[in-house]
C-alpha cells in the first residue's frame, strides 16, 4: 500500500519489510556460524583435551556461548534499525566461515 506523506508517495509495506528481513538474514548467519563452530569443535576434540584450565573443563562450551552472545548483540541491534551492525555481522560470518574452511579442510 502507497500512503501520502508530505506530499510524497512512499510505501509503507517497504519501509516495514526490511527491518523484519534484516533480522532473519542475521539469524540465518546466525546459524550457519553456530553449525560452523560446532564441527570445527567436534573435529578437534582431542585437541581440546590437551588444553589447560577451563577451555578444557568446558569443552568449548564457552566458545559457543561467546558466540551466542555475538549473535544476540547484533540480533538486537539490527531489531532496533541500526543495520550497519547486521552488516558487521555478515561480515564477521564471512570471516568465520573463511577460518572454519581452512580449518576443516586442514589448509591450516
Amino acid at each position: 500500500m502507497a500512503g501520502r506523506m508530505n506530499g510524497i508517495w512512499q510505501s509503507t509495506k517497504k519501509a516495514a519489510e526490511w527491518p523484519v528481513m534484516a533480522i532473519l538474514f542475521t539469524f540465518l548467519l546466525g546459524i550457519g556460524n553456530f553449525a560452523l563452530h560446532k564441527a570445527v569443535i567436534a573435529r578437534y576434540q582431542p585437541m581440546l583435551a590437551h588444553m589447560q584450565g577451563l577451555v578444557r573443563l568446558l569443552g568449548g562450551s564457552a566458545s559457543l556461548a561467546a558466540e551466542f552472545a555475538v549473535l544476540l548483540v547484533a540480533l538486537l541491534l539490527v531489531a532496533n534499525g541500526h543495520s550497519g551492525w547486521g552488516w558487521a555481522y555478515f561480515g564477521y560470518s564471512l570471516f568465520n566461515g573463511l577460518t572454519g574452511w581452512l580449518i576443516l579442510s586442514r589448509r591450516v
